[in-house]
């Protein structure tokens, strides 16, 4: 892969830079589902052959990439997005790139997503988002069917926000809701994702329409995978002119 790549952490999560070899001048934020990791030598994005794809294809395009483990499986946690707003300023103040960024966002990476656009819009060009995860609660309810899957969410949620078990169902946080005018484009692949569009992008969409009507939803089937990065790509390069 071209380029460099530098590894580092922050409160003890493994972060990683990657500068292309011919930059554009802006950042993009790459922010996982809860399985999607970084730690000292590698990352998801590295190991995993049709990401990795994705990740050379925006780094060709001149994209600064940049991504951390953000705790794990961290539902939206406060801790996560603190953390996350922490790196997008190490890394503003670190590498030569235009001071707002690009955010592409994988499942719960979403929840981490929304909650950035509701404290710093402003400093975001436009947002990509990928079978997301927009509303814990809905989720959870969901899961309710799947009583394994509950369990072991349940016990994800209690770790991420610092909760006892009993107390989940009670506590655990609907939609991150905040007006904004960021450019937001959802893809949802048909039938691959554990979080139903209707209980979220499709959702999150309808909401929107009244004080934002650049969100929208894509739907995809699977076999268009590959071609995500470059219609992602795409969709940026409409808000590089932008100051």
């Amino acid at each position: 892969m071209a380029g460099q790549r530098r590894f580092f952490q922050l409160d003890e999560q493994g972060c990683i830079v990657h500068v292309p070899e011919r930059p554009n001048g802006f950042a993009l934020f790459l922010i996982g589902d809860g399985d999607h990791f970084v730690n000292e030598q590698t990352s998801f994005w590295l190991e995993h052959p049709g990401r990795r794809q994705w990740l050379e294809d925006w780094l060709e395009r001149g994209y600064t990439v940049f991504s951390s483990h953000l705790y794990g499986w961290h539902w939206g946690s406060p801790k996560a997005v603190r953390l996350a707003r922490q790196l997008i300023y190490s890394v503003l103040k670190s590498e030569i790139v235009n001071q707002r960024i690009y955010i592409v966002a994988e499942g719960m990476g979403a929840l981490v997503a929304l909650q950035l656009l509701g404290a710093m819009p402003s400093q975001i060009r436009a947002v990509a988002m990928i079978n997301p995860c927009l509303d814990v609660r809905a989720q959870l309810d969901y899961e309710q069917e799947h009583p394994f899957v509950y369990r072991r969410m349940v016990r994800e949620i209690a770790t991420a926000y610092g909760l006892k078990e009993e107390e989940v169902p009670e506590a655990v946080p609907s939609l991150f809701l905040s007006p904004h005018d960021v450019p937001v484009t959802i893809w949802q692949l048909a039938g691959v994702s554990p979080y139903p569009s209707a209980l979220h992008s499709r959702k999150y969409e309808q909401w929107m329409k009244t004080t934002n009507n650049r969100v929208r939803v894509v739907y995809e089937l699977p076999e268009k995978r590959r071609q995500l990065a470059r219609q992602i790509g795409q969709f940026f390069c409409q808000y590089n002119e932008l100051p």
